[in-house]
Formats: C-alpha cells, structure tokens, sequence
C-alpha cells in the first residue's frame, strides 16, 4: 500500500536525559525543542511518563504538554504514553477532556500498560495485569468522552458512581487516540478493538529482541477491527525509531558515537539489565545499531532511503517519528531536525513538486526565454536608438 501523500512527521519524546544532568535544564531543553519543531512545520510531539530509573524524567505529560501548547501555535500534542494501569480512567479522561480545549483541539491521547519495571513496582502493580488494565480503562474512557449518560463501573481496582464528565471534548467526537505498540501483538490488538490508531515502536526496549514483524503486526490490528466493528487506518499508524541526520554520513557518526555509545551502554544495559549488544567497546555501538536498522545515522538521503525501508517492511504506514536522544551536541541535535525539515519531509509530503516542477519547465523552455529576452533588449535598443 503507498504511503500517503502527506506523512506525518514528529518526535517521541521519552525523554531520555543522561544521569547527572541538570533535570530542570533538561526539561527547559525539551520545551525549547517542542517549540523549535513547531517553527519548522512538524506536525506531533508525543511526551512520556515515566516515573522511575533516572532518565526519562517526564511524570506527567499532561502537564508538559499544558506549557507546549502555551508555546506553540501549530504543532499537536499527544501523550506518549499516558500509562493507563497508573490512574483511575475518570482522571484521564478529565485531564484530557480539559486539555482539549485548554488547547483548541491540539492534544491527542495516547495510552499504554506502562514500559518501565521500575513504575509498576514502585505502584505495587502486577505486571501481569497491566495490559487487561490498560484495555478496561480505555474503554472506560472512551465511554466517558462519548455518553451522555452517568455511567455506573466497579472493577478491581478503580470504580465509578453516576460518573459523568463535566465538559465535552472539544474535538469531536473525541481528541485523536492511539495505543502504544512495542514488543508484544497486545497493543495492536487493542487498537483494533477501539478503532484508534496505533504508535509502534520499530525496534523493542530490549535492543536483544528480534525485528519486528511490522505487516504481521498490523494484520493482528486489522483481524481485531474486524472482529469488533472496527476500522483502522494506516495512514493514522506511526513508527518511531532514534535518528540524527547531518550534512554527511561521516559528520552524523561522527557527532552522534560517543553519545549513542554512553546512551545504549549506560541506559539499557546499566540501567535496565539489558545484555551488551556488541562485544567491544561502547564507541563502536553506533555501527551496530545502524547496520541492524534500529537506528537511522546519516545524511538526509540516508534516512530518505531508511524511510523507504520501513514502507516496505510495514506495508504502509502514515507517521514517521524521531525518538529523541541527547546523543550529540545540542545545536547538531537542532540543526538534524532542521536538515529533516528541509530535506527530508518534503519527499514525504509533496511540498516541493510544484517547485520541481516550476524549474523543469524553465529548464525546457529556456532557449526561447532566453531568445524572446534577448529579443526584447535588442527591441528597446532600437526604439531608443530611433526616438
């Protein structure tokens, strides 16, 4: 299936900060690049929660996305993701449902089980349960948005007496949704059963994991729409995968190695217990994860080119989002998402056809522009010359 005439381009923000940088810094940096992005015509940020391990220190994207929108006037804001086994749905839906409007109509909802260990435990939550969480509280939620009626719920962990939202959703009939989709067919299968879209991160936490099987995974989407009345759109279907693009292959390498090598070294296999993905050492991490396809490093036809990997492995697929990682220095980092605006999303969305196009015809009809000016200069001439 082909791509769409316009992709859609963003970031999946995490974030993911080195341990021992300034944390209030670090988010003062993310704000400043949610506002550089909306400078640049991208259309998404998607912000995390996490809540444990030190690096992704981003607890509520509610109230991240709440200053963005402040700052910004065209780009959208999801959350990425709400983990949903964290709170009672009627929160989620109030949070939401007030951000819609806080933001005329900019914010999206997406949702999880929640990705790290650490969150779950520290909430004394099974992590066998966390996925049947997230499936009961999205539909709870998505009542909540689109009944009129107090809705009367009691579960095993959260319940609701005659709950009704107080406002209405601003989009109609709610906010855009989608469910995070990472290592497992429950995330696509979920989206199926609600209609949303699904976000898919191309390659799982654990760098160890074997590739993921894209077209199969939105084969169980489609098989879980049609189960439940459903319909999925592939144009709504966003991959998100870590990325750095400079002027040249050599220069991204070059700015992004010691960076990608601390990043993948010290954070999943440090932190997280993760096993070494090579057997050397972290500066020679980056060669790896390029070759294997879990990252794009290079220059702007390098990605143009990985980009079109991923249609091919997937089938189709409407977004394409940046993970963001402080892996280089921060006006490279800037100046790569420059290079794919300028560079990269227009191949994708069809915003310099025209121009193209424009200068073909100059290019074919050249002589006779050339030959009718230079056929009015020797006109003016002669008119000068008899006056």
């Amino acid at each position: 299936m082909p791509l769409p005439e316009r992709m859609k381009f963003g970031i999946f923000m995490g974030p993911f900060h080195r341990v021992g940088e300034n944390p209030t810094l670090a988010i003062d940096r993310d704000l400043e690049l949610v506002q550089w992005l909306d400078q640049l015509g991208f259309d998404e940020a998607w912000i995390g929660e996490h809540h444990s391990a030190g690096w992704e220190t981003i607890s509520s994207p509610e109230l991240f996305m709440a200053v963005a929108a402040d700052r910004t006037k065209h780009i959208k804001l999801g959350s990425g993701v709400i983990s949903l086994p964290y709170h009672h749905p009627f929160m989620v839906a109030n949070r939401m449902v007030q951000l819609d409007h806080m933001s005329h109509g900019r914010v999206m909802m997406g949702v999880g089980p929640g990705a790290l260990p650490g969150d779950a435990y520290m909430l004394g939550i099974d992590p066998t349960k966390q996925r049947q969480r997230m499936d009961e509280a999205l539909g709870v939620i998505l009542r909540l948005m689109t009944e009129t009626e107090p809705i009367t719920y009691k579960s095993d962990w959260f319940e609701l007496q005659e709950a009704m939202l107080q406002l209405r959703p601003f989009t109609k009939p709610t906010m855009h949704i989608s469910v995070a989709s990472v290592q497992s067919p429950a995330g696509v299968a979920l989206a199926g059963k609600y209609g949303t879209s699904v976000l898919t991160i191309t390659r799982p936490r654990d760098p160890g994991a074997p590739e993921s099987d894209l077209a199969g995974l939105w084969a169980v989407a489609e098989e879980s729409a049609a189960e439940h009345n459903q319909v999925v759109n592939r144009d709504d279907w966003r991959l998100v995968l870590p990325v750095h693009v400079a002027e040249t292959r050599k220069e991204a390498f070059e700015q992004a190695r010691i960076g990608a090598g601390r990043y993948q070294a010290e954070y999943f296999e440090h932190t997280m217990g993760r096993d070494p993905v090579i057997d050397g050492p972290p500066e020679k991490i980056i060669d790896a994860m390029v070759d294997n396809g879990t990252w794009i490093i290079g220059d702007p036809d390098d990605c143009i080119a990985s980009i079109r990997k991923l249609e091919e492995r997937s089938g189709g697929f409407g977004g394409f989002m940046v993970q963001t990682i402080d892996w280089a220095q921060r006006e490279q980092v800037m100046h790569s998402f420059e290079l794919l605006a300028r560079y990269v999303m227009p191949v994708f969305q069809g915003t310099t056809l025209s121009t193209a196009a424009s200068n073909q015809w100059a290019f074919e009809h050249r002589d006779v522009l050339t030959a009718g000016r230079v056929r009015a200069i020797d006109r003016a001439k002669s008119d000068y010359a008899t006056r």
